[in-house]
């Protein structure tokens, strides 16, 4: 369950940061899976401006394995429905593949930005990121805009082979808010507003960072059209020991 003062913190910046939400053990069993058919045969590549790489595995469903035990999870999911205050539905998940020394970097963006275009009217949506190894500026961390999830959306295209938001316009907002890097302990989760300008630096160090992101949408909120991401029902909670039952299966 979140404090009090973690959700004013969310609304106030768009992001909440809260140390060991997982456990060591639970993030040992899922840098166990990174590497498992389900997240290789999603992978894609996508270029920064300067041309590095960074990799990123995209799936639509919860899944009955370890990664759906995440998206599913009570500890998440309570969480950001506490955020939302509203139910939520499951849009996507992904594992964030950085390498050491070739990973590149991802430009500042909103979510919102291009979930937009997939027929949500409002962005009443939101992001977890898992650090499922320690995030630092060193191999790329996130970095965010405080804030800047109040100042609406704005336009976006490409940036390298990336969606990136109006440039300018970010550094004016990074003028007047400033920019925080998220450094993490792994087993951290990182709650972000659909609006909150985030973006990540090359890791020029020699260990990766991966993360594991869940996405979710509001249940007020489906896409028009027959557009969008997931299914628009309720989330069936996962129990929370689910990501242990599943080390504890491959072990067996």
């Amino acid at each position: 369950m979140l404090t009090a003062e973690q959700i004013t913190a969310y609304d106030r910046d768009g992001y909440v940061l809260v140390p060991d939400l997982f456990s060591a053990e639970e993030i040992a069993i899922l840098l166990s899976h990174v590497n498992d058919p389900r997240v290789g045969g999603h992978t894609w590549a996508a270029k920064d401006a300067a041309g590095k790489e960074s990799k990123l595995s995209l799936w639509m469903d919860t899944g009955d394995d370890v990664f759906g035990a995440v998206s599913a999870s009570p500890r998440v999911v309570t969480a950001v429905q506490m955020l939302l205050r509203e139910e939520v539905y499951h849009w996507h998940s992904k594992v964030m593949l950085k390498e050491p020394r070739v990973g590149g970097a991802w430009e500042w963006h909103q979510d919102y930005g291009y979930w937009y275009g997939d027929g949500c009217l409002y962005p009443r949506m939101l992001s977890c990121m898992i650090a499922l190894d320690p995030a630092t500026r060193g191999n790329g961390c996130l970095k965010v805009i405080p804030g800047s999830h109040l100042l609406g959306r704005f336009d976006h295209g490409r940036v390298g082979g990336q969606n990136g938001a109006d440039q300018e316009r970010v550094q004016a907002a990074i003028a007047r808010l400033g920019e925080v890097y998220c450094e993490a302990p792994a087993g951290s989760a990182l709650f972000f507003h659909g609006n909150t300008f985030h973006s990540s630096e090359a890791n020029l160090s020699d260990h990766p960072r991966r993360a594991y992101i869940c996405c979710y949408n509001a249940l007020s909120n489906p896409p028009y059209g027959g557009k969008g991401h997931g299914k628009v029902e309720p989330i069936r909670m996962a129990a929370d020991d689910a990501i242990l039952r599943h080390g504890a299966t491959v072990a067996g």
